[in-house]
């Protein structure tokens, strides 16, 4: 008998978004666990830690928090698994990480090492990480190390959007450049016939989800940039981050990852790329990809024309590299499409040199494209030492 593939969607167990959210965290997380375990670093906890404080005594719950090493190492994760049971508190039975999404992944890999349910807590809709099964691990150096999957996905996702909003507009705009991927590798997952994080072959409704992100960002992105901007918080920026956030994580999860995402990973190789933000390297992979494909021509000139406007790098100057850098670009293109890299998805073989020559392609083009419509001129990017 021949076994044919299952279509699998998995998903948060509760989503909830809208202004003030967080001070009913309390009452939310009370379903999932009765002995908390607070990850935040400083910063994010002088912002929130007055609203959790309260929710958590609406909720009676206990309150104790550690902080954030700032890397979602190996090392940091086993950190915070060991803080899950530290000597001479009740152990934890939920672990809660508030932040950006290197808090986030690497909470739900303590809480899964501690074989404890975990929650996550978005301060910023930079990525979808908060409602994956998933997470990424990199090294103390910045440098992609592996995914790790997990069992399921966050019991809970709880999302302020006026917190979102109050952030700085970059932060929403490196989202976009990570959602807008979802669809791009999703279509390729699709033609493919490729196996997604879930586990299965895309479901329609995988598929669509990331549809549907693509279209919500080209419709109200920039709309929602200038709102946050303005330090209001509008319907558009509630589109955007409920895009950026759940819209994203359902459809890469579930419709699958492909070259976006991979090229992402080899970007992380290149010393000149790191300090970047997640979405930024991905809005370079997802332009990589457009070329791989070989769409037309219009298309790829939307989608520069488009994100430039976002904020995001349409050229390789802006991410720290050039066409000169021959021994990186190389060093990318193995790394994109190493055995078991999400380049597999795509409906054709793609090997380091097509890789390369993608990349090197989209300096020129994209620059071109940026003087006909009178936008900005690339500015060099400069990795922190």
């Amino acid at each position: 008998m021949v076994e044919l593939p299952l279509r699998t969607l998995i998903s948060p167990g509760r989503y909830v978004q809208g202004p003030g959210a967080i001070v009913r965290l309390g009452e939310y997380l009370r379903d999932v666990g009765s002995r908390p375990l607070v990850v935040a670093d400083d910063v994010v906890w002088n912002l929130v830690g007055g609203a959790v404080e309260t929710a958590f005594r609406t909720g009676e719950l206990p309150l104790r928090r550690v902080g954030f090493g700032g890397t979602p190492t190996a090392v940091e994760v086993d950190r915070l698994t060991d803080a899950i049971r530290a000597p001479g508190e009740d152990p934890a039975d939920v672990i809660v990480g508030i932040g950006g999404g290197s808090t986030i992944d690497a909470v739900k890999s303590a809480g899964h090492q501690a074989g404890i349910r975990w929650a996550s807590v978005p301060t910023v809709a930079s990525t979808d990480a908060p409602t994956s099964a998933l997470a990424v691990i990199y090294t103390a150096e910045g440098t992609f190390e592996e995914y790790r999957f997990f069992p399921r996905n966050p019991d809970l996702v709880l999302v302020d959007s006026q917190i979102i909003a109050a952030a700085p507009a970059s932060f929403l705009a490196h989202g976009v450049g990570d959602a807008l991927a979802t669809w791009l590798e999703a279509r390729a997952t699709a033609a493919s016939y490729s196996t997604t994080m879930a586990g299965g072959i895309p479901t329609l409704a995988g598929t669509a989800l990331a549809k549907l992100c693509w279209d919500t960002l080209w419709d109200h992105a920039l709309q929602a940039l200038d709102a946050v901007r303005a330090g209001v918080t509008t319907a558009a920026v509630e589109k955007v981050i409920e895009a950026n956030t759940l819209l994203s994580g359902l459809g890469f999860e579930s419709g699958g990852l492909a070259a976006a995402h991979a090229i992402h990973n080899g970007l992380t190789a290149a010393p000149q790329t790191h300090g970047l933000a997640h979405g930024q390297k991905v809005n370079i992979g997802s332009l990589t990809q457009l070329v791989l494909e070989g769409v037309p021509e219009a298309e790829v000139a939307d989608f520069v024309r488009f994100t430039t406007r976002v904020g995001l790098p349409t050229t390789l100057t802006e991410i720290g590299l050039s066409v000169d850098d021959t021994k990186e670009l190389e060093l990318i293109g193995v790394a994109a499409t190493v055995p078991g890299e999400t380049m597999k998805a795509m409906p054709f073989d793609v090997g380091p040199a097509e890789v390369v020559q993608a990349l090197k392609s989209i300096e020129g083009f994209s620059r071109r494209v940026r003087r006909e419509a009178g936008l900005p001129e690339p500015q060099p990017y400069q990795a922190p030492h």
